[in-house]
């Protein structure tokens, strides 16, 4: 077991009180699964989240969370990897609210992956064309942008 210590017991407090808001997920999402993938503790991490302004789509997005002994190995504690999969499926009748009907779209899901610098984010972009909602996800940074994608799309045409 590792263990941190601390010379005053208000900077243990304070240090766990921090880390905890940094990671907060920002986020409606819950969590239904999780993959261990090696023995460091290491996860795949799947939420769920329903659009907040479209009834009847859920989408699930997988990433990767890394574990402690991972984070003291590579010196980075704060930070997770980019990398994220997303699928989006009608789970009800689709009752389309009021949205962003530009193609920039408008952002419907948001967790951080480092305390600061990145955050896990996807988009909803409406395709009118083709009757179709399109969910990117996509890691946002302040620098360096990440070429990391994953999409998924739901129809909206109903025969």
């Amino acid at each position: 077991m590792i263990r941190l210590a601390f010379n005053c017991p208000t900077a243990g407090r304070w240090f766990a009180t921090c880390f905890s808001v940094f990671c907060a997920s920002t986020s409606a999402a819950e969590q239904v699964g999780n993959v261990d993938v090696d023995w460091l503790g290491n996860d795949i991490v799947i939420e769920a989240f329903a659009d907040p302004d479209v009834d009847g789509v859920t989408c699930h997005v997988a990433y990767f969370e890394r574990g402690l002994v991972d984070r003291l190995q590579k010196g980075n504690w704060f930070e997770d990897p980019s990398n994220a999969s997303i699928a989006c499926r009608q789970t009800g009748p689709i009752q389309v609210g009021e949205i962003d009907r530009s193609d920039e779209g408008e952002n419907v899901f948001s967790e951080r992956r480092s305390i600061i610098w990145k955050s896990l984010n996807v988009k909803r972009i409406l395709d009118s064309e083709n009757q179709t909602l399109i969910y990117i996800a996509h890691a946002r940074e302040v620098q360096n942008g990440s070429a990391k994608m994953s999409i998924s799309t739901v129809p909206l045409y109903q025969p």
